[in-house]
């Protein structure tokens, strides 16, 4: 968990990368960029900062934004009801993000791990993304992704997205944040 002043400082780097973008975000926008810690705690090393324009039954699309080095942690969008599963492409927009899929490891990943959450990530075909690249993953694809050394910011076009249905491979993952009462530590 991370406090609210690690929240609203999360909130107020988001703002800035989007505008090293050149993304211009509303007033409403900016106050509700969401932080996401994972209820881990480690925001600087895993974690992931979200503007959401629109989530309807049908689509939805997202600013992602990872601070240097920041891990959005392996995860798959499973088949809700009778849907299969969130369909998402990521549009790089500025900096670099390291992406990985399942297929043939690659042998000299861009990405570095925390030591204690290693075992937690399983796919290592590495896909590189620099502003103007981007690629789709299919429904119920496990993926993880990694901000470059200097961040990025990248746009998510997807089917509706439920984040609450999301899995993680990491038992110790909760996807929705929780703000404690208290400092927190080791941010």
């Amino acid at each position: 968990m991370i406090n609210r002043e690690q929240y609203i400082q999360a909130q107020q780097k988001t703002v800035d990368y989007m505008a090293r973008a050149g993304i211009v975000l509303t007033p409403d926008e900016a106050q509700n960029i969401e932080v996401a810690d994972f209820g881990l705690n480690r925001l600087h090393e895993i974690g992931l900062e979200i503007v959401v324009y629109v989530n309807t039954d049908r689509v939805c699309a997202k600013e992602l934004v990872l601070f240097p080095g920041q891990i959005c942690p392996e995860h798959r969008h499973p088949p809700v009801l009778d849907e299969p599963g969130k369909e998402e492409t990521f549009r790089c927009r500025w900096g670099q993000v390291f992406l990985y899929i399942p297929g043939e490891a690659s042998p000299q990943p861009a990405a570095s791990l925390p030591r204690d959450k290693v075992d937690t990530f399983t796919v290592w075909r590495e896909i590189i993304l620099h502003p103007g690249d981007q690629y789709t993953l299919q429904p119920d694809t496990l993926h993880w992704f990694q901000g470059g050394p200097d961040g990025a910011v990248v746009s998510e076009f997807s089917t509706t997205s439920r984040d609450d249905a999301d899995i993680f491979t990491d038992p110790e993952i909760h996807r929705i944040t929780h703000l404690a009462e208290s400092p927190a530590k080791n941010t």
